[in-house]
């Protein structure tokens, strides 16, 4: 994934929205959604004793299983996930509006 700080400084390059701008500042709040729902998911496997597959995970499955939450947080953000992307969209819109851009 993208860092988010990269993404959005290189979307809020200059004073004003042009070109694609809008759509960058979308798709890093999403990807900064996708990785907040990858941490919860990571951080609901490691409170249960067995993980999600049960006991005897090898560093296999859990690699295989980091991999599916990673995906599965990125179809949850990009299908609107917890509402975190548009409110951090709508956020940067607002003050770009209230700077006069």
């Amino acid at each position: 994934m993208v860092e988010m700080g990269a993404a959005v400084n290189a979307a809020m390059a200059g004073s004003s929205w042009q070109g694609d701008a809008p759509a960058k500042v979308k798709e890093a709040a999403s990807q900064f959604e996708a990785l907040l729902i990858a941490q919860m998911l990571k951080s609901m496997r490691s409170a249960t004793s067995d993980g999600w597959l049960g006991a005897g995970e090898d560093q296999a499955g859990m690699s295989m299983m980091e991999m599916g939450e990673e995906c599965m947080a990125e179809m949850m953000a990009r299908q609107g996930g917890l509402g975190l992307a548009s409110m951090v969209t709508r956020g940067i819109e607002d003050a770009n509006a209230k700077a006069g851009g």
